[in-house]
């Protein structure tokens, strides 16, 4: 069984950071492609960044180019997701999720997920 727990969520400022980490167990971390996605309250949940099995293609939404990092060690099975400029349109529960068929934005591709980890932009 897998299983990805994340952490790192919080209550921050606007224009502060925040790291999230997504640990994961019970299949072979570094074969698969790892993602970020948001759910904001009454909104459907969105692709927010991927990266491939060797972290080195990385892929993300437009709405966090430039602000927000993907990685991930393999030797520790956790993926990561460094969120710099925070603004409050960034409020949602961030989820991490492994993708079989490599990283891509579409999240019917991601087959197992994690419970997510709750971030609050304040302005």
């Amino acid at each position: 069984q897998v299983q990805l727990v994340e952490s790192g969520g919080g209550l921050v400022q606007a224009g502060g950071s925040l790291r999230l980490s997504c640990a994961a167990s019970g299949r072979t971390f570094s074969s698969y492609a790892m993602g970020w996605f948001r759910q904001a309250p009454g909104k459907e949940r969105d692709f927010v960044a991927t990266t491939t099995w060797s972290g080195g293609n990385t892929y993300y939404a437009d709405s966090v180019k430039g602000r927000f990092t993907i990685s991930r060690d393999n030797a520790k099975n956790t993926v990561y997701l460094q969120m710099n400029a925070l603004k409050p349109e960034d409020t949602a529960v961030y989820y991490c999720a492994t993708a079989s068929r490599g990283a891509t934005t579409n999240d019917r591709w991601y087959d197992y997920w994690g419970q997510g980890t709750q971030v609050t932009v304040s302005s």
